[in-house]
C-alpha cells in the first residue's frame, strides 16, 4: 500500500506539472487523466489503508526531475516506464496478496494502468 500510495501521489504530481509545462496537447490531456484517474484511486486507497489502520499520510513520492526541453518526451517516456511496472506489481498483488481488500484494488487499479499504458505508448508514438 505504501508503494502504490508514493507512486499514485506522484503520478498526479507529473500530471500536474505536464498539464503546465507539457507543449504538446495530447501530453496535456494525458496529464489531465493521470491526475484525475490517479487521484481518485489514490482516495480509495486512503479509504482501504485508514480501515486497515496503516496510515499512508507519511508516504511522499520521489519527483523525477525532467529537461524543461525535452519535457513532453522525457515525461511520455517515463510514464511508459512506470505504468508498466505499476502494471507487473499490481497484477502480482491481485494475484498473490493475501488481503482481500488490497487483492481487490490492486485487480481493479490493475484494468486502468493498462489503459493508461495503452494511452501512454500512443501518445508517445505521436511524439516520434
Amino acid at each position: 500500500m505504501k508503494e502504490a500510495a508514493k507512486g499514485g501521489q506522484m503520478e498526479v504530481d507529473m500530471g500536474k506539472m505536464a498539464e503546465k509545462q507539457g507543449k504538446n496537447a495530447d501530453v496535456k490531456k494525458f496529464g489531465t487523466r493521470m491526475v484525475t484517474d490517479h487521484s481518485k484511486a489514490n482516495n480509495e486507497l486512503m479509504g482501504i489503508a485508514k480501515k486497515k489502520g496503516v496510515d499512508l499520510s507519511k508516504e511522499k513520492p520521489s519527483m523525477k526531475k525532467l529537461n524543461d526541453a525535452n519535457f513532453d518526451k522525457e515525461y511520455i517516456d517515463a510514464m511508459v516506464k512506470d505504468h508498466e511496472d505499476d502494471l507487473a506489481a499490481f497484477q502480482a498483488e491481485a494475484k498473490n496478496g493475501s488481503d482481500a481488500d488490497v487483492k481487490a484494488f490492486a485487480s481493479k487499479t490493475s484494468e486502468v494502468i493498462k489503459k493508461h499504458l495503452a494511452l501512454a505508448k500512443a501518445t508517445q508514438a505521436k511524439l516520434k
